[in-house]
């Protein structure tokens, strides 16, 4: 037989000949591949310890959180008036595969009506040099912002006439066994001027007196405790600043449609509808 006969009858040999079995093996590798990966990163997420600072538990991050309010109060000196329960949410997620959440306080400080960003400017001033703290015109308005320090942020904006809230807050973490207790609202317990400045003004609101309250404290840096009592009220109860006045010593230190605000003493009382939840709070600043 010829050599170009024997040419005729070779089978093909040419790149086109094994396409289908490559591209088989292809997609089979790459599922395999794909399957392996999520294995392994669902295997990491319940086995492994977190390995940077931001995947602390909020249970690891709440006294950094903690310290950092009593660092805001202090700031603020007198102007402290109401110290907000802190609020743990559920709803972000670390991964894909794995849910987290967020422990945010905060702290509402008072000033002139119109004078929102001279306040701010004063408590950053008076914030420790680590935070680094400014104040800065943004497209969201005046913002106060400064970092505590283990990822933990502080934010500061007006929020009303003459009202400001500062804001400490962990950002997405694992939950782990929860935030410790320390500076959350609490029924009862020991009680101080702040209560007994709330029970005042709750009776001459006309409403109950007699119930304990809730209590939400922070630690300052130089010794002592802050303390707010909080207690909810009726929505028309706190339009009736002329029935607070007279516990006012030296008039009133915020006086608008939504809230009045008086000092009696050390202590700063606020009857407050502006939140959508009308309350009054009593705060003994840091000393």
């Amino acid at each position: 037989m010829s050599g170009a006969a024997q040419a005729e009858c070779a089978p093909p040999t040419g790149p086109d000949a094994s396409a289908p079995g490559r591209r088989r093996w292809l997609i089979a590798a790459t599922v395999a591949w794909a399957f392996l990966l999520a294995l392994l990163v669902w295997i990491s997420v319940r086995n492994d310890p977190p390995t940077v600072r931001e995947q602390r538990s909020l249970a690891e991050a709440g006294p950094r959180v903690d310290a950092a309010v009593g660092e805001l109060v202090a700031a603020s000196g007198p102007a402290v008036l109401e110290l907000v329960p802190a609020r743990v949410e559920r709803d972000c997620r670390l991964t894909p595969l794995a849910g987290g959440a967020t422990l945010t306080r905060d702290v509402e400080a008072i000033g002139a009506v119109g004078a929102e960003r001279e306040l701010l400017e004063g408590i950053a001033d008076r914030l420790p040099a680590s935070w680094r703290a400014g104040v800065r015109l943004t497209p969201d308005g005046v913002r106060l912002r400064a970092d505590a320090g283990e990822f933990v942020s502080v934010e500061g904006r007006p929020t009303a006439d003459g009202r400001v809230r500062l804001t400490v807050e962990t950002g997405c973490r694992p939950l782990g066994a929860g935030y410790p207790p320390a500076g959350h609202a609490t029924a009862g317990g020991p009680a101080g001027a702040e209560a007994a400045a709330l029970a005042g003004a709750l009776r001459a609101l006309g409403e109950p007196a007699d119930a304990a309250p809730e209590l939400v404290t922070a630690s300052c840096p130089g010794g002592g405790v802050a303390r707010t009592a909080v207690a909810a009220v009726g929505g028309g109860a706190v339009a009736a600043a002329t029935a607070l006045a007279p516990l006012a010593t030296g008039g009133p230190v915020l006086e608008t449609p939504e809230a009045y605000a008086y000092r009696t003493g050390a202590v700063v009382v606020l009857a407050d509808t502006a939140a959508g939840h009308p309350h009054v709070a009593a705060t003994t600043p840091c000393p």
